[in-house]
């Protein structure tokens, strides 16, 4: 027995439920998740460790900013719908309270953030070490760990609460410091392996205090300790600066910020 042919309208109707039927399946193939259609505004705060110090070549400001810092770096990787780098060399936490935190707004959906170690008298405690005598050394680190321990908590509970404040709906991630050294054999005008213990020790308290001041906040702390083992000051590929230039000595080289800080901010976004 011979199909009897379809109605016009009938095959109209079949047609465009099937037209529809596909454009919703391409549909949830082609319409990005939210995760992938987010924009993100992205401000960087901070001290030299998050204006690049280091790394060089430097902006004409003078805070000593480079674009191979980890977050220009991460910003370009990420291709960010706005960028604002107010980090600044020597910064300490109230510079960041009275100048930095005015970058951010309701619309900042990202900030980061090193901060702390010149509150604790980074510099000092480094030249104490580098240039004093073994005594001289321990009294500069007991003196920048009792500090970190007694004082700091409250001026980094005082900088992320401004960040806070300024931008309610950013995702803050604090970041920490990296041990400075390697502490075998390194020559005869290095500093000796028991200074370069303490001040890893030194390091190590700096990053407990933040870690656990950046939780209390609803922050995460992004680690750079595991990222820069085996580069520091000493060893055979160092991501860390000696004293080969005086404002950049023990900081980052160009090879820390891309290999060390940016890996780890990297990681404590996913």
């Amino acid at each position: 027995m011979p199909h009897r042919a379809l109605p016009r309208r009938a095959l109209a109707r079949a047609a465009t439920a099937l037209a529809a039927l596909l454009a919703t399946a391409v549909g949830v193939v082609l319409v990005p998740t939210a995760a992938q259609a987010a924009t993100v505004h992205y401000v960087a705060l901070g001290d030299s460790y998050s204006s690049g110090v280091g790394a060089g070549p430097y902006d004409l400001s003078t805070c000593l900013r480079s674009q191979k810092s980890y977050a220009p770096l991460w910003a370009a990787a990420n291709a960010v719908t706005s960028f604002a780098f107010p980090a600044c060399g020597g910064a300490v936490t109230s510079d960041v309270i009275s100048k930095q935190v005015r970058s951010l707004s309701a619309t900042t959906t990202l900030v980061t953030i090193t901060i702390g170690g010149n509150d604790a008298g980074f510099a000092d405690v480094i030249t104490s070490c580098r240039f004093g005598s073994t005594a001289t050394c321990t009294a500069a680190v007991d003196k920048a760990k009792s500090f970190a321990a007694s004082t700091l908590p409250g001026r980094l509970d005082a900088t992320y609460a401004a960040i806070r404040d300024r931008a309610p709906n950013a995702r803050l991630v604090v970041l920490g410091y990296p041990r400075l050294f390697e502490t075998g054999s390194c020559g005869v005008l290095a500093m000796s392996s028991y200074k370069r213990t303490i001040l890893n020790e030194a390091a190590d308290v700096l990053a407990t205090v933040t870690a656990a001041r950046a939780g209390a906040v609803g922050a995460t702390f992004a680690d750079t300790r595991p990222f820069f083992t085996g580069h520091g000051v000493c060893a055979a590929a160092p991501w860390i600066r000696d004293v080969s230039g005086v404002i950049e000595a023990y900081h980052p080289n160009a090879d820390g910020y891309r290999s060390g800080y940016l890996p780890a901010l990297t990681a404590a976004l996913r």
